[in-house]
């Protein structure tokens, strides 16, 4: 936008690399370029300001296909203006002498014109194509046909603006058609998540499978490793036990032995024992019955002085001595 102020009756204008200003005074041309800066009344003068940047308008209108389907176009249309005196003769792109801004829209006015001159050169284009080919390829067709129609066009070349490209961005049709469409790649597509689905499962299944009899193995194993363990447990307590009672027998028959020694032992003891006794009884016996009634009498005495308790004073008298003599020889007599 251009720079515009004001000195008293007159103002000054300053304008940018990317406008174009027309300075006009009647139906004369005073002033006309980029970047230039003058004076100028404001009663007189009449002011246009035509942008000479290359300028991108985004496009949307809708088409019948030749199966009587609509679709929807997105494209894109970069133009530029390349008369801008020729422009601003076609146009108003006239601006207020106070502030420099657009008393119009003529931005708006271009867009329509290259929207509806756009649309026309489409909607020639797929009225003779089938809508799967418009969705397909149609993209190029349109792009092409276009561009080859908006640069060719006689009213924009009459107008100054110039076509440099056209893009299209996408050719879309009614959303339930979208869909309908869309439905066998999706199928497609659901068919082969599943079938990755099913592969992973079964390989899954496979892997538990293989680690199942890799763990039945395992026990097979463990329980066979157990079982010999519990042979040979029962082998070592079999042993154990045979060798306990062989030590348990020999230890029995040691002591029966040695039992048997001790009763021989003590019964030739005893034997020996008594028949030393009755050795000794004998000749006693022997010595005893060579012997007189009066030696008899002294050792029967003696031998029962010897089993008397003790006695401390013993008073005898003739009578008791007399009745004691008299049971002794009465005695000794039987």
């Amino acid at each position: 936008m251009a720079e515009i102020r004001r000195f008293g009756l007159v103002r000054h204008l300053r304008s940018t690399p990317t406008e174009h200003v027309v300075h006009q005074r009647g139906d004369r041309v005073v002033n006309s370029g980029t970047s230039c800066s003058f004076w100028f009344r404001p009663l007189t003068a009449a002011l246009s300001e035509v942008p000479v940047d290359d300028r991108e308008l985004p496009l949307l209108f809708h088409a019948r296909t030749g199966d009587f389907q609509k679709v929807a176009v997105q494209a894109t249309v970069t133009y530029r203006f390349a008369d801008p005196e020729q422009v601003a003769g076609r146009i108003d792109f006239a601006i207020d002498t106070a502030t420099g801004r657009w008393r119009s829209a003529p931005l708006d006015q271009v867009a329509h014109l290259l929207t509806e001159t756009a649309q026309q050169h489409a909607a020639d284009l797929l009225v003779t194509t089938a809508m799967a080919d418009a969705l397909g390829a149609g993209a190029t067709a349109i792009r092409e046909r276009l561009r080859t129609g908006l640069v060719g066009d006689a009213r924009l070349g009459d107008t100054g603006i110039v076509v440099l490209d056209v893009r299209v961005v996408a050719v879309r049709p009614d959303p339930d058609i979208e869909r309908a469409l869309q439905t066998p790649a999706r199928e497609l597509i659901q068919e082969e998540a599943d079938r990755a689905t099913y592969e992973r499962r079964a390989h899954a299944v496979e892997r538990e499978r293989a680690i199942s009899e890799n763990e039945l193995q395992s026990k097979i194993e463990l329980a066979a490793r157990e079982e010999r363990l519990v042979a040979q447990h029962g082998a070592n307590e079999r042993r154990r036990a045979t060798e306990e009672a062989a030590a348990a027998r020999i230890a029995a028959a040691a002591e029966a032995e040695r039992i048997g020694l001790a009763a021989a032992a003590e019964a030739d003891r005893v034997r020996q024992t008594g028949t030393a006794a009755a050795d000794a009884e004998a000749a006693r016996m022997a010595v005893l019955s060579e012997l007189d009634h009066g030696t008899l009498l002294a050792l029967a005495l003696r031998d029962l002085a010897g089993g008397l308790p003790e006695i401390g004073t013993v008073n005898v008298t003739p009578d008791l001595l007399t009745s004691v003599l008299a049971k002794l020889t009465d005695g000794a007599a039987r």
